[in-house]
């Protein structure tokens, strides 16, 4: 396993993280224990969850995942081992019926939220802590665009966010802060912020990139390699879209676009034609649809960790092992070639 110092931080990471947020709902606890142990015998050590996970949210599962985690901390102790992200969960009202009223970021809810997260992880500290989603009306979560902000309610407030954040830090209950679905204009104002308030440094940004979905390039990018904050890349398998599944004779019955239809962002004509395209690519090289998919996203350079996925052990040793997968300069001109004819058909 690749190990680095994430962005400017002293956080020693894996390349390959674990995420978690099958657990509750796809995966019982028990698998999910299988996972973790096999995960840290590979050399990965980075494991990344949230207090809404599993996905989809419901109220009957919200919250499993970290208790999954936190059984496992409490059964193995090696809570030493391993960097551990989780996350506090943005604006949505439909959440706020059973997580917390209202989901915002003020200084009381962030210490409400990870309150609940520590409890939850058997742990009194969390490496890495993130802002899930922006409280302001943004491009996310599959939109490519915005052309106006007048009926966004909210009011600036990012030194505040920052605050609550601090707090914690100064507690010792997390130790620092990551930033996740963000645009260039959030992220810069949220480093400001926390060096109006004495915070040293924004750590990571957690946003999605995978061979259907680049958009990180066209301005986050940037800001990562020009700040040192690191993507951290959420689906870089397009929710199993990548792996070629869909496509041949698998059974794809517990699949989670089978099971979820109504994530819609990979489910469009043009992304099915470009992910068969790249399947097609790895198979003339050599390659499985996951090792090509996998190993694009370790290699760009602004990225500090995959973030992986996985329902079966199967798909988790095929995804932990991309790291030993060098693609060659010929086969990302291929990539390349692909993207120029279909670019980013999952925003």
């Amino acid at each position: 396993m690749k190990i680095s110092q994430l962005g400017k931080t002293d956080l020693k990471v894996s390349k390959i993280a674990l995420g978690t947020m099958t657990f509750g709902d796809q995966n019982t606890e028990s698998e999910a224990h299988e996972q973790l142990d096999y995960a840290l015998d590979q050399g990965v050590n980075f494991i990344d969850t949230a207090e809404m996970y599993p996905v989809p949210a419901r109220a009957e599962t919200q919250g499993r995942t970290e208790r999954y985690i936190g059984s496992w901390l409490m059964d193995k102790g090696k809570r030493n081992e391993v960097i551990l992200a989780s996350k506090i969960t943005g604006p949505n009202r439909a959440f706020e019926a059973y997580l917390r009223s209202p989901l915002n970021f003020s200084p009381e809810q962030i210490e409400a939220a990870v309150s609940d997260n520590l409890e939850r992880l058997n742990t009194d500290y969390i490496d890495l802590y993130q802002l899930h989603w922006p409280e302001r009306k943004t491009n996310m979560f599959g939109m490519r665009g915005m052309d106006s902000i007048s009926d966004d309610p909210w009011e600036e407030n990012f030194v505040t966010v920052m605050e609550g954040l601090k707090r914690e830090i100064d507690r010792g209950r997390i130790r620092y802060i990551g930033l996740s679905n963000e645009t260039p204009w959030g992220v810069m104002k949220f480093k400001e912020a926390a060096k109006q308030v004495g915070v040293d440094l924004i750590a990571s940004i957690q946003n999605p990139y995978s061979l259907v979905n680049r958009t990180y390039e066209y301005g986050m990018a940037e800001v990562s390699l020009r700040e040192s904050i690191p993507l951290l890349a959420y689906s870089p398998m397009a929710f199993g879209l990548l792996s070629g599944k869909y496509f041949d004779q698998s059974d794809v019955s517990k699949s989670r676009l089978t099971l979820f239809p109504n994530f819609k962002r990979y489910s469009s004509r043009s992304c099915e034609k470009a992910a068969k395209d790249y399947v097609q690519l790895a198979k003339d090289y050599g390659l499985t649809p996951a090792q090509l998919s996998l190993a694009f996203v370790n290699q760009r350079e602004f990225v500090g960790a995959n973030i992986i996925g996985a329902t079966t052990m199967e798909q988790l040793k095929e995804n932990i092992n991309s790291i030993h997968v060098e693609l060659s300069e010929e086969v990302m001109n291929e990539i390349n070639r692909i993207h120029q004819a279909n670019p980013n058909p999952a925003p």
